[in-house]
């Protein structure tokens, strides 16, 4: 079982459920029909929203130790941008009566800290063009010593029973921690929900594995991912989400594997930390495994990006050989 009498586990347990909650109030009350396609106002009041609300209980609970972020305050802080400052604090002094402007710049940019020996990182809003879909999205918090997540958790508002697409239901929270395996729960309710353990899939047939996709192409080179699913006879159809959320759907069993590619164009690119760092965390304690695309371990030590990896993947583990040696034969390394 998960040990929730560790102050870290409960902080980031507690952390992740009430930013996740926050972004779907936030959601709820600005994502409209009427919202037009440019308009990303609602993703970045959530986004930032999360992020503070984060910063705010870290300084409270962990005043000491780094905080690796997405988000700055600096565009906040410009004229133009002033009515997005304050309906950001608007939402934070529903649950924080005493936010301010100020204060909540202060809490965003609580996030500006560097990958030390001991660093938490938070993505406030994984999967943005989901967000403002309906579709899904996650917030990511995880705690990182000498360079691997000890400490992972996810929010999936629209995830129910951590695989489940469902934008009615309670929503899905995913902890791991070293050790202790990774465990679901009820978004929704409180910390008196149950947890229930999440294991891989045990499917070890290269044919029959489900690959989890993106909606997004400008997310992976999608000719690439065609050409993968044939060298490993791929025949099952793929599940297609957004954001980390898959990497909840993996470590539930409902999915074998899901990769990161690099873009065509963009070969240089490196993963962010916050991007990674839960997700990850979350499959391996469920008994799969993830690497860079050649097989070499996830090093979160080198800053707020991934410099000593190319690319991730993701399997239950049965099929992590398989799914290297495709890796190798349609030139993806």
């Amino acid at each position: 079982m998960i040990n929730l009498n560790n102050p870290e586990t409960a902080f980031a347990l507690d952390a992740v459920r009430r930013a996740a909650l926050l972004v779907k109030h936030i959601q709820a009350e600005m994502v409209t029909s009427a919202l037009t396609k440019d308009d990303r106002s609602p993703v970045t009041v959530a986004d930032f929203a999360a992020q503070a609300l984060v910063g705010h209980l870290l300084e409270e609970k962990f005043p000491g130790v780094s905080l690796v972020g997405e988000e700055s305050s600096a565009v906040l802080q410009i004229p133009e941008e002033r009515d997005t400052l304050l309906t950001i604090t608007r939402f934070l002094g529903e649950i924080f009566p005493q936010a301010t402007p100020e204060k909540v710049c202060a809490w965003i940019d609580r996030g500006a800290g560097e990958a030390e020996d001991r660093y938490w990182t938070v993505d406030p809003i994984d999967g943005t063009k989901g967000f403002l879909r309906g579709a899904q999205y996650a917030v990511a918090l995880a705690l990182v010593v000498d360079g691997q997540p000890q400490i992972g958790v996810l929010g999936c508002p629209n995830l129910t029973g951590g695989y489940r697409e469902n934008v009615e239901g309670e929503g899905s929270l995913l902890i791991a921690a070293t050790g202790e395996g990774s465990w679901l729960t009820a978004l929704e309710g409180g910390p008196q929900n149950e947890f229930t353990r999440v294991k891989v899939s045990p499917q070890d047939d290269p044919a029959q594995a489900r690959l989890l996709r993106s909606f997004e192409s400008g997310h992976t080179n999608t000719g690439q991912v065609d050409r993968f699913n044939q060298a490993m006879g791929g025949e099952a159809p793929p599940v297609r989400m957004d954001s980390q959320a898959k990497y909840a759907v993996l470590a539930s069993g409902q999915g074998e594997i899901y990769l990161r590619l690099l873009s065509p164009g963009r070969e240089d690119y490196r993963e962010k930390v916050w991007d990674q760092a839960a997700g990850s965390l979350i499959v391996e304690a469920a008994g799969g495994r993830v690497t860079d695309l050649a097989g070499n371990p996830l090093d979160f030590s080198v800053g707020r990006r991934l410099l000593k990896n190319r690319g991730v993947c993701a399997t239950n583990g049965h099929l992590h050989e398989a799914a290297l040696q495709a890796l190798r034969t349609v030139k993806a390394v």
